[in-house]
């Protein structure tokens, strides 16, 4: 009998076990999604009672029921949600996403979603059928439902095409009212730099708005072509696209793009028109004393140091002074002061919630250990503030969350149901209790294990219960211990 290619070496497979192999690894990939998906929706199931139904009065900002799903889903609580973005290692609005898809896959789609259980479609697909169809009722959705089961055999592709024009068909006058408010939701957005320190500019235009911008980027490239002495380090041979790309920029400039056009203009960087500009940028102090280095630049990304210039060249720079991060004060009230928030904001770059993603000023102002109006004084400054969003702040304040600041820059991180998480600079840490308990307390582990080891020497008789310690640390242990 031939051995079983999972149990084979790779490199050891010939084509037809090759072949196999895959076979067998789409069937395990999908079926561990299924199991997540389902992880999560249990944990909805978990999470689904009232949490005013306790009898407690009900608290500004404490968790509430909230519909994630389409309409026919069963409630969530919506600050569990935290908790399991945790586990999952994600942003919690990336797991309130897995949830509501979920929920519509069981609820709103059950042939679907039965197929997608046997393995017969990527749950990738089956959660953007999920997505599409949320705004459909339960008898709409159920027309999607019947036709994408059906649609199984077909290509990701197809049988997403098929799921949009049902969802058209499915309610038609909606599907046109919707377009139409489509309209009235334009928007101009820029993506963050990326690698080559550039950024996307996107923005959804009427199509005559279109043609005519498309007609005035083309305009101001040929021109530029015929000035290339106005474009710093502009190569030699330069391609169509990136003098486009170059005349798009110039478009932010329309003083600029008048003198160009009229044969006027000088070259970049002697226009005495001066805009006045709040950016905050980041430097080492080696980037200071060097000729080159990287900025970070709040909302922008990093950037190299010389092309600062270019971010600025057009605005009046007035420097602030600079911010000692050293600096550790504390004040007697409940509100941070301005100072302690910049300097916290600059030392932890953004919410310090396990595996968030926000960078923003935008944020609150936490005291990881709880102000008390009858405490004692000193209780806020930068030994006790932490940025947090406004959802994770909620989730602190009104769940069973411990956070300790440890220095200036680490927190430490409980969740209710006892997960170990350390958040610094690098990023969210997962950790054992054991190690959580020695950050919380340097040393008292290694003094409990002596104490544990000498009452050993001094072991009851036979018979008796004794503990026994493991690598790690036992719950026994911890408990006598406290906890962070």
């Amino acid at each position: 009998m031939p051995e079983p290619t999972s149990f084979l070496a790779v490199e050891e497979l010939d084509a037809a076990e090759t072949l196999a192999a895959a076979e067998a690894a789409v069937r395990d990939r999908r079926a561990a999604e299924v199991r997540e998906l389902e992880i999560a929706l249990h944990w909805a199931d978990l999470h689904e009672h009232d949490p005013r139904d306790d009898g407690r009065p009900e608290t500004p900002g404490a968790a509430r029921l909230v519909q994630v799903g389409g309409a026919g889903t069963p409630p969530v609580q919506d600050l569990c949600l935290c908790e399991l973005a945790i586990a999952r290692g994600q942003h919690v609005l990336a797991t309130r996403a897995v949830v509501a898809d979920g929920l519509d896959l069981r609820h709103r789609l059950p042939e679907f979603y039965a197929a997608v259980q046997e393995g017969r479609c990527d749950l990738w697909v089956a959660r953007r059928v999920a997505s599409m169809t949320r705004k459909l009722d339960v008898e709409a959705v159920a027309l999607v439902d019947r036709a994408v089961a059906e649609a199984l055999d077909e290509g990701a592709g197809r049988l997403l095409a098929i799921a949009e024009a049902k969802v058209m068909e499915a309610d038609t006058d909606a599907a046109r009212a919707e377009r139409e408010a489509g309209r009235h939701r334009r928007y101009v957005a820029v993506t963050p730099t990326d690698e080559f320190g550039l950024r996307t500019v996107i923005a959804p235009v009427v199509p005559a708005d279109a043609a005519w911008l498309d007609a005035i980027v083309e305009r101001v490239a040929d021109a530029l072509d015929g000035r290339r002495d106005l474009v710093p380090d502009l190569p030699a041979v330069c391609s169509r696209d990136e003098l486009r790309s170059i005349a798009l920029g110039w478009l932010a400039h329309p003083e600029d793009v008048v003198a160009l056009l009229a044969g006027e203009v000088e070259p970049r960087g002697h226009s005495t028109v001066r805009r006045q500009a709040v950016v905050h940028v980041h430097l080492h102090q080696a980037a200071l004393e060097g000729a080159s280095g990287v900025a970070r630049v709040e909302e922008v990304g990093p950037l190299l140091v010389d092309e600062l210039a270019q971010l600025l060249g057009h605005a009046r720079v007035t420097l602030a002074p600079v911010i000692d991060l050293a600096t550790n004060i504390s004040v007697n009230g409940y509100e941070h002061p301005e100072s302690v928030k910049d300097r916290t904001r600059l030392r932890t770059v953004g919410d310090v919630f396990p595996h968030a993603a926000t960078i923003s000023r935008m944020t609150d102002m936490d005291h990881p250990d709880p102000f008390d109006a009858n405490g004692p004084p000193g209780q806020t400054g930068d030994h006790n503030a932490a940025p947090l969003g406004r959802r994770h702040h909620r989730a602190k304040t009104h769940l069973a969350y411990r956070c300790q600041q440890l220095g200036l820059a680490r927190s430490l991180w409980r969740s209710p149901h006892r997960l170990e998480r350390l958040v610094d600079a690098t990023g969210t840490h997962e950790l054992d209790p054991a190690q959580a308990l020695e950050l919380a307390h340097p040393g008292a582990l290694a003094a409990a294990l002596d104490r544990i080891g000498a009452g050993q020497r001094h072991r009851p008789p036979a018979g008796r219960r004794r503990t026994v310690v493991g690598g790690s640390a036992t719950s026994e242990l911890l408990l006598g211990l406290g906890s962070p």
